[in-house]
This record gives structure tokens, sequence and C-alpha cells, in this order.
């Protein structure tokens, strides 16, 4: 405790330089803590998404459902690109259970109670309320709905106008949602990738941030032990004040954490929105933040005051420190290993997986080359510094010395920037697996909406929508037209040639303005008779009968597509003028492109809110998914950027602190100001190129293990090398302009003699 005590009166009565230090250290420390409150506090918010989906959703009897009980039907439409949820319930007479969370009672027949979004929905969209069949009571609470934004209705009704796939409802309530907000195996390599881009860098910055102005601290306590205090005193001295700045920085972070949080559950982000109590630190959070953070401090500040504790004279006089211990740089190579044989496996015809032991080795490798990577800096400062100090260059000399003397100060002034590069590559690999998952292979995609639900006008600005590439139409054969039961029929694409070809990947043998038979050769062909269709023109009907036409028409598919559903090509000349088919699919096609196809959707329900909309192929709740995940990981790049970022200042505002003595007796013996600045330059653009090399490098090999024991189809994502470099590049510049207020301008002799 004495001890302790002594080093908070060092901290307050050692001068404003230290006072600005400390200050560094808690501000630094507090962002730090809020972002690690920020990643820790993710999981909750989808663990809370994923709670009340589950406490709202039916539990059902078994068996078909009895007049006196309870009757309940789900729909889950796709509204635009968002989903929308509507439960239908019909009272009985006994055994009525208890209302949904959010709800006081269950809606009567003619009842419906909405979210809020819904609501809102609503008055920008009257066209909706066709889907709601009634009048609105209320609106449901937030235990109800799973975020802020959820379209969501509870509609009363009667068991006569509800479906044949109604059931008899027990109650509400299920151990686990109908569907997750993020898949259990994708949330895991989420973690992971969190924890590189956040978790790691995170760790760094917060040693860095107790080691600010060691050199100063250091000499201070060599005084401290040449006076009498013990070594293990003389660390305590020094772990108090860092001990106390983490504290303060912890209370502080949590408290920035609170306004992050309640700022962003309001304006909410792609994708992803929750309630503030959503996002409320937990004891757990708590618990890590003011106890764990404070715990590095101690252990960091024991660590970095061994040295003046043990060899006080030696730190006193400025002695040369011994060289960066060979460990580190084991580490490194290990993890280098490690992610470079499992990329080396996407060469084989058997490329490694992630199951059994390769789901811990392959996680270890990645985070051991981050780690070891940071740790090598300053070996690497060391061996680059002693190689290059013997040339003639006054200005490269003289860096590389200071280098060579000091070379953990690479590690506290790079580190960060290093890190980021690195978790850059890595994240993009995750974004490519999760592409490949959930993107369709074909380039193209449609989407298919009942011509019947659709007027002129809807149809025509359908068809000329932003996005939308080519439109055609899917007539469906008639039965009831003098057909014999025995005839096969097929259906009929009207369309152009121009418009099969934007449809398909490959058409062969088409010939505008005649009618043609379809075939697609990887599905085979099947026959068919005269095909008859219903036609609608003023008011009125009439047939249209197709013959099975000689020339045939190949083209090949682009997967799931309305195309393979047609076996007949008729060119829209072939329908007469004014008439529309009574039954047909209206057929839009965009680019697959998840933007695009979110774009797409979303104009289609601005255009249509009550038409129903099949996007071939897509599933809408893995389209959320794919958002949400995409804007979980820009999040941490984010944090990621802004810790690597900060731990740069820091340390450049440390360093020029630091050297101001060093500075000044240079420029008094004739150092010229061009000669300074390029002298601090060096010092830090050196050891970033070369953990930027080495970053790119490993952060490729690290993405690539991902790709290969992730089970896709790219191992080599050559896309994302300009991006990396580009990244790089830019921080190499900001390194730079970074160091430029190093050298000052004014020359004080007074901190030669104070020193």
């Amino acid at each position: 405790m004495r001890e302790f005590l002594l080093g908070l009166r060092l901290l307050l009565g050692s001068g404003r330089g230290n006072r600005v230090r400390f200050a560094l250290m808690t501000l630094g420390g507090s962002l730090g803590v809020c972002c690690l409150a920020l990643v820790l506090t993710i999981p909750a918010i989808l663990d809370a998404h994923d709670g009340r989906a589950a406490a709202r959703s039916p539990r059902l009897h078994i068996g078909k459902p009895e007049p006196r009980h309870t009757w309940v039907q789900e729909f889950r439409d796709p509204h635009g690109s968002r989903p929308f949820g509507r439960v239908f319930v019909a009272t009985g007479g006994a055994d009525t259970p208890e209302p949904p969370p959010g709800l006081d009672r269950l809606p009567r027949p003619g009842e419906v109670y909405v979210s809020p979004a819904l609501h809102e929905q609503l008055r920008r969209e009257p066209g909706l309320r066709g889907l709601l069949p009634g009048t609105e009571k209320g609106l449901i609470g937030a235990a109800g709905l799973t975020d802020p934004d959820e379209l969501y209705a509870y509609i009363g009704t009667s068991p006569a106008q509800l479906g044949s796939d109604a059931r008899t409802l027990k109650d509400f309530g299920k151990e686990y949602p109908p569907s997750r907000v993020v898949d259990p195996s994708t949330l895991e390599a989420l973690r992971f990738t969190l924890a590189t881009l956040v978790l790691l860098p995170l760790a760094v910055f917060l040693s860095v941030c107790a080691r600010l102005s060691a050199a100063s601290r250091n000499r201070r306590l060599a005084a401290l032990r040449l006076l009498g205090l013990s070594v293990k005193g003389t660390q305590r001295v020094n772990a108090a004040e860092t001990v106390m700045a983490a504290l303060l920085g912890a209370v502080l972070g949590l408290g920035e954490f609170w306004l992050l949080n309640q700022i962003v559950a309001r304006t909410g982000l792609p994708g992803l929105k929750w309630y503030a109590a959503d996002g409320a630190v937990s004891a757990g959070t708590v618990a890590v933040c003011l106890l764990g953070c404070p715990a590095l401090a101690w252990f960091v500040g024991r660590a970095s005051a061994r040295a003046a504790a043990r060899a006080p004279l030696a730190t006193r006089r400025t002695a040369a420190p011994r060289a960066p211990r060979v460990l580190w740089g084991l580490l490194f190579v290990a993890g280098l290993g490690i992610t470079a044989g499992f990329a080396a496996t996407g060469l084989t015809t058997h490329p490694a997986r992630s199951d059994g032991l390769n789901a811990l080795f392959m996680p270890a490798g990645v985070l051991m080359t981050g780690l070891g990577l940071v740790l090598a800096l300053p070996l690497l400062s060391y061996l680059l510094a002693r190689r290059l100090a013997r040339s003639g260059n006054l200005a490269l000399n003289l860096a590389m010395r200071r280098n060579e003397v000091e070379p953990g100060s690479a590690l506290r002034v790079v580190s960060g920037l290093v890190l980021l590069v690195f978790s850059a590559s890595l994240a993009q690999g995750v974004l490519v697996e999760l592409s490949q998952v959930s993107r369709s292979t074909s380039p193209v995609q449609e989407y298919g909406l009942p011509m019947e639900r659709l007027s002129e006008d809807q149809e025509r600005r359908l068809r000329e929508m932003p996005g939308v590439d080519v439109s055609a139409v899917v007539m469906a054969f008639d039965n009831d037209l003098d057909s014999d039961a025995d005839d096969r029929q097929a259906d009929a694409l009207v369309a152009t040639c121009a418009q099969l070809t934007a449809l398909t990947a490959r058409v062969e043998g088409c010939v505008d303005g005649e009618v043609m038979r379809l075939s697609d050769p990887n599905t085979g062909d099947e026959p068919f008779g005269t095909s008859k269709f219903l036609l609608k023109k003023d008011g009125g009907r009439l047939a249209l009968r197709v013959p099975v036409p000689k020339d045939t028409v190949r083209y090949a598919g682009q997967g799931v597509t309305y195309v393979s559903n047609a076996a007949l090509l008729v060119p829209p000349g072939e329908l007469p003028p004014g008439a529309v088919p009574a039954s047909a699919t209206l057929v839009l096609a965009s680019s697959s492109d998840p933007s695009t196809v979110r774009a797409v959707l979303d104009a289609i329900g601005a255009v249509a809110p009550t038409v129903e909309v099949d996007p071939a192929g897509v599933n809408i709740e893995a389209l959320q998914q794919l958002t949400v995940i995409k804007t979980l990981l820009v999040a941490g790049m984010v944090m990621g950027l802004v810790i690597g970022v900060a731990a740069f200042l820091v340390s450049v505002t440390d360093r020029a602190v630091e050297r101001r003595s060093q500075i000044t007796a240079l420029a008094l013996i004739g150092a010229r100001p061009r000669v300074l600045r390029t002298v601090q330059c060096l010092q830090v653009v050196l050891p970033l190129g070369v953990g930027l090399v080495l970053a790119l490098v490993a952060g490729k090999l690290a993405e690539t293990a991902y790709l290969v024991t992730g089970g896709g189809e790219v191992f080599w994502d050559g896309a994302g090398v300009p991006v990396l470099l580009a990244c790089a590049l830019g921080v190499l510049v900001a390194a730079v302009v970074g160091t430029l207020p190093l050298t000052g301008r004014r020359i004080d002799p007074e901190l030669i003699r104070r020193d």
C-alpha cells in the first residue's frame, strides 16, 4: 500500500508532462474499453433478438384443429428486401391461451395489432392494408418484436376464414427461434473474425497505453531504486500509475459505450437495429472491463519497470539495452508455417477442411501469426537498424542508431497500423466466403409476380425500374379450353430472342417473330401437344392455341429460373393487340449482386406492396442475415481502424514529448530541421514498411487458409490484393504525416539541462 500511495503522489506532483501522459493513458484506455464492451455486447444483442423471436413463436397441438379451440396460421412474406410477418388468430370458446409477448390480449375477429414500424409503413403505403383485414386496434410492444424496424402483425379472424394450413394453438413460446438472426456456424466464424479484427489490436493498444513515456518513467523509477526502494516496491510504484489510468479509463470507456449504445440503438446499422436495453452492459462485461484492463495494466507496468528496478545505474546512464528476444520471432514463424500449410493444401486434390483438429489449428495459426507479427517487430527493427546503420548517409545513420538503441519503440508506434492491414486481409477472406455461400451462381437474378394482381400502370413501372435489365412473361396453359385430359400441354415464354438471351447463359438457333420450341439439353425434353392459353381483352375472353412448332431453340439455363418452366417461345407479336394472359407470371431480371437484388426488391415493394414476389432461388431471411454479417464485419473493421489510428496517434504524441531533449541536442550541434525531420520519418517508416510487407504476406496466407478450410470454390482472392496495397500505401502516408510534428519549431536548451 505504501508503494501504491507513493506512485499516486508521484503521479500528481511530477509536472505537467507526467499529467499529460496520464491523461493520454486514460483516454486511450477508455477508447479501448469502449471497443471491448461493444465486441462483448454484440452476442447479447443477437441473443436478445433470437430470444424474443422464440418467446412469441406459437406452439401447436398435434392433429387437426377443432372448432372449440384457438386456431393460428403464420405467414412470412417478403416486403421488398425485408421479411413481413403476419399471424392470424381465431379464438375459440375453450382453453384460450395467454397472449403473446407485446400484447395484453389476443385480437378478436376484425382487430389488427401491428408493430410501430408497420404502422408507419401503412401511412406511406396504404395498399398494404389489403394484407391486414380488419381495424387497427393498437401497437405491439417491444417484448413481442425482434427489433424496432420489424414488420409484424397479429390479425384476429374466424376459423372459417383461415386456410387449410391452420393449426390448433397451444400457447406461445418455444425454446428456439424459428430462424436466427445469424446462423450458429456463421456466428462462430464471426466471433473469430471480430477477435482478430478488434481484440488482438485492442490488447496491443492497451499495452501501448500502459507503456507511454517508458524512458522517462524508467529513469524516475531508477532514481527511486537508488534511493533504497526495493525491486518489488519499484515495480509497484510504476504499476500504481498504470493501474489507476486503466481503472479510470475503464470507467470512462463504459460511459462512452453507454452513450454510443443510446445513439446507435436509435439510428441503427444497415440491416441491424436493436433496443437500447439489448445493448446494456452485462455484469460479466463490467467485470472484464473493470478487472481485466487494470490487471493487464498491472502486469505490463511491472514488466516495463523490471529493467529499471534491477539495473538502475544502467538506466540512469542510458545504457544500451539487450537485443530483443528471438522467441517472438519463432512464434511468428510457427504461426506462419501453420497458415502456409493450410493454404498449400488448396493446391492439392484434397484441400483441408475446418473439422476435427483443424477447427482448432487453423484459428490458432492465424492468432499466432498476428500476435507473433506484432511481438517480432522490435527484433525486426533491431536487425534492420544494425544493417542500415553502417551506411554513409547522415540521416539514415542517426535514425538507425536510435532504433538500434531503442527497438521497442517500433512496437509502440507501428504495431497498430501493421495489425490493421493484417486484419483487413482476413476480413476480406470472410466476406469472400460469405459471398460464395449466399450468392447465387447465376449472374442473373429473376423475380416472379402474378400478372392478375398487377394493373397496367404497375406493370409498366415494374418493367422500367432502375436495376431491371430485362422483363418477360411466362403464360400458363389452361386445361378448361376444350382440352383432352390425355393431351399434355406446355407453358410458354412470351419474349423476343434478345430477352431470352438476357435470361439465359447461351442461346442457339433463335429466330425473331417465330414460335419455337424451347429445349435445355441439361434437363431433357418431354413431349407435349397443342397448348391452349386463355387471354383477356376489353373485358372479354379469347383463346390462343399454339401447335407444337417444328423449329427448336436450344438454351443453357442459369440455375433457378422461370425459363425452365416453359417449353414454348412465343413472340410478343403473336398475342392479339391489347390482349393479356389470364394466368401468367411477369418475370423481371437483374444482376445477382446482393446489393442490386436488395434494391430491386425494395423498388418492387414500393410499386406493388400487396403483390407476392417470388425471387427465384433467393431466401429473404438469408439475404437479411448476410446484411447483418456484413454490417458486423464492417463495424469490426471500423473499430480496428479506430484502435490502430489511436495507437499510432497516442504513440506519436508520446514520442514527440519523449525525444524533445534528443532533438534539442542535435539542433544545438548544428543539425538542420530538414535532416531532423528525415531522421524522425525514417525511424518510423522503415520498421513500418517491413511490418506492412510481412502483414500483407501473412494476411494473404491467413486469408487463403480460411478460404481453403471453408470449403468454398474460391481459394485465392486476387481481387483483394489491390485494396490491401492501397491500404498499406495509405498507412505509410499517414505515418509520414504523423512524424512531421516530432521535431517542433522551438529549441529549448533547458530540456538538456533539466535532463
